[in-house]
Order: structure tokens, then C-alpha cells, then sequence
């Protein structure tokens, strides 16, 4: 194949949650991405009860497949280890104005 995670990876950072202003990889939602015969993303959401879950998988799924050759795509949505505020890049805790101490 011709792509690695790396590309994957910058896809998936133009994938934004609809309800938060940041992209999925600084919020801490994309655990994984596996490369062999197909591209599995392991990811997770803010919560499991996330009314835009659908929509946001739907989204990785296409940025994941806009990488070239990457053919078939699969999204596998975990909840273990569960998300946390600590899972997101400091980037993301800057533009949301998430100090240690507002934690």
C-alpha cells in the first residue's frame, strides 16, 4: 500500500466534531489505525450516548477512504479505555480553554 497512518492520521484531522470546534485526533477520539489487507480506525466518542455518532463515524469513515489506494475502510467504535479529558492534545485543551485547573 502506498499510504501510512501518518496520512490517515492527517485525514482524520480534518474530521471536526459537529459539536465541538476541534478535530477528532486532538480530542482524543481516534485510539488506533490499523493497516494490512483493509484500514481499521479504532475510535471512541465524548460519550456513548453521543447524538451525533453516526454522523461523526460517517466522517471518519469518508476522510479515512479519501486517503489514496486505501480502499476498503473499517470503523470499529470502542469504549474501553473509556475517553477522558486527558486523552486530548493540548492544542485542543487551548482552543477550548480546558486549563488543568478547569478540569
Amino acid at each position: 500500500m502506498s499510504f501510512t497512518k501518518d496520512d490517515i492520521f492527517a485525514a482524520l484531522k480534518t474530521v471536526f466534531d459537529p459539536e465541538i470546534p476541534v478535530n477528532v485526533v486532538d480530542l482524543g477520539l481516534i485510539y488506533d489505525v490499523e493497516i494490512s489487507d483493509s484500514v481499521i480506525v479504532k475510535m471512541t466518542l465524548t460519550s456513548p450516548t453521543c447524538p451525533m455518532a453516526e454522523e461523526i463515524v460517517q466522517m471518519v469513515k469518508m476522510a479515512a477512504e479519501s486517503v489514496a489506494g486505501a480502499g476498503n475502510v473499517n470503523v470499529e467504535l470502542v469504549w474501553d479505555p473509556p475517553w477522558s479529558l486527558d486523552k486530548m492534545s493540548t492544542t485542543a485543551r487551548l482552543e477550548l480553554d480546558l486549563t488543568e485547573e478547569g478540569w
